[in-house]
């Protein structure tokens, strides 16, 4: 077992869960670290002093001992800024949830995640700042998708290259497939022209540049359902997050 090493990192709580009698272990995606589990001592006493820096949707500048394969500390907590959209909303709260918890399927733990860091903060505050969570969902779950060894062309027809076509989506060939081959796969997808647009669109949105988006939410059905068959069938990937996303869209009002 490594002993653990005193590090400075930035970080975003993910969860958190009780830990014996008045222990914590807090999860957090780190800058540097990936995703890192922490154990926090004493942190369900009344007045604990770090306890507004690891509630869960919050950002803060970190200060511990981090172990490579052995148990991780915090001792100190700067800069501490609460999503509070987030963390008020169970709605955001489940996106984020989710967002998270695949990003940790893809990277797995305790692996530097290089520039998705950034990607993945960003996620959440355009999240936080009321940009569709529906939305930037699919902006991740389709980036995220050759980190689990899937890469759908989604740029022209992967028969014949052409880019200014009517497209659809083919499972078995991997990505589009222009009109004039529709016919050598039965089981395409039969997408609507703008649906395949916005499959292309956020295959390509810098996140840093969105301001605003608006899509119908015929299109968004369209679209959850079509990354819900790529993640089922390609990817094997069913997440108790995106069960309980779709589970609530069916809650009573």
């Amino acid at each position: 077992m490594s002993q653990a090493q005193p590090a400075e990192f930035a970080g975003i709580v993910f969860f958190r869960r009780n830990y014996r009698e008045r222990d914590l272990l807090v999860k957090i995606l780190t800058d540097r670290f990936g995703f890192k589990m922490f154990f926090i001592r004493g942190a369900r006493k009344r007045g604990f002093r770090l306890n507004a820096a690891i509630l869960p949707f919050v950002q803060a500048e970190y200060v511990g001992s981090v172990s490579e394969d052995g148990l991780s500390f915090i001792n100190a907590a700067k800069e501490v800024t609460q999503y509070r959209q987030i963390l008020n909303n169970i709605e955001l709260n489940a996106y984020v949830s989710y967002i998270f918890e695949l990003a940790n399927a893809a990277f797995g733990e305790a692996k530097p995640l290089g520039g998705w860091f950034k990607q993945l903060q960003q996620a959440v505050l355009l999240i936080d700042q009321g940009i569709d969570p529906a939305i930037i969902t699919n902006i991740i779950e389709i980036r995220l998708l050759t980190y689990f060894g899937v890469q759908p062309n989604l740029h022209d027809c992967v028969i014949c290259h052409r880019t200014d076509e009517i497209f659809d989506f083919s499972e078995s060939y991997g990505g589009l497939i222009c009109r004039r081959h529709w016919s050598v796969d039965p089981h395409r997808l039969q997408l609507d022209r703008r649906t395949v647009y916005f499959l292309q669109f956020f295959s390509q949105v810098d996140l840093f540049k969105i301001h605003s988006i608006k899509v119908s939410q015929t299109t968004k059905n369209h679209l959850r359902r079509t990354l819900n068959r790529i993640y089922d069938n390609q990817v094997g990937l069913k997440l108790k997050s995106r069960r309980f996303l779709e589970e609530m869209k069916i809650w009573p009002i």
